[in-house]
């Protein structure tokens, strides 16, 4: 059970919204607006103060509905209060042995960011074989995608940053992918 099951939820959603919450008044209106577009999951990023208060009132009210994630964990303290609100998954901007390490212990389905080769290198080594391509845009996006296929034939990647209605498709046909994130669906 490598990254402790999170291919089992990546596959099963190929777009995952990723969402800042600024209150927890919005909580309501973009779960019904993720399920009016049958999307099945979220992951909320840790940029606001009301983040694990927001995760927190969807574990309540739609833990039977959505698979709720929690994004932008940099930390093991973070990770541990994921832990203690139920977050059925943890997204990482970025690779640190100590963060991957307590998450593999953890139990919770993971999922660390990477860029470089040197990245993606340090992330085999910690046994991780899918991986959060972030940001996707910054750092050449299909193109450097397609070459990390060759390079890298054994890593699956989550595209997120920059990526859009109109180009998120050409990201799923890519071997390497199995899924990507976003914020295009949220958008007015």
């Amino acid at each position: 059970m490598k990254q402790n099951n999170i291919e089992q939820i990546l596959s099963a959603h190929s777009v995952i919204p990723v969402v800042t919450i600024h209150s927890l008044d919005e909580v309501d209106s973009i779960i019904a607006a993720l399920i009016e577009k049958d999307i099945r999951v979220i992951e909320v990023t840790l940029r606001t103060a009301v983040a694990f208060d927001a995760i927190k009132k969807m574990k309540a009210s739609y833990s039977n509905e959505m698979c709720i994630g929690l994004g932008t964990v940099v930390n093991v303290d973070q990770m541990n209060e994921a832990k203690s609100v139920g977050v059925d998954f943890i997204v990482s901007p970025g690779l640190e042995e100590n963060l991957i390490k307590e998450l593999q212990k953890s139990g919770i389905p993971f999922i660390p960011g990477a860029a470089t080769p040197s990245e993606i290198m340090q992330g085999m080594e910690l046994g991780c074989s899918i991986l959060k391509f972030f940001p996707a845009n910054l750092f050449g996006g299909l193109e450097t995608l397609k070459t990390y296929a060759q390079i890298f034939p054994s890593i699956q990647f989550c595209p997120t940053g920059g990526i859009t209605e109109e180009t998120h498709s050409s990201y799923l046909e890519l071997t390497n992918v199995i899924c990507v994130g976003g914020s295009w669906m949220m958008k007015k």
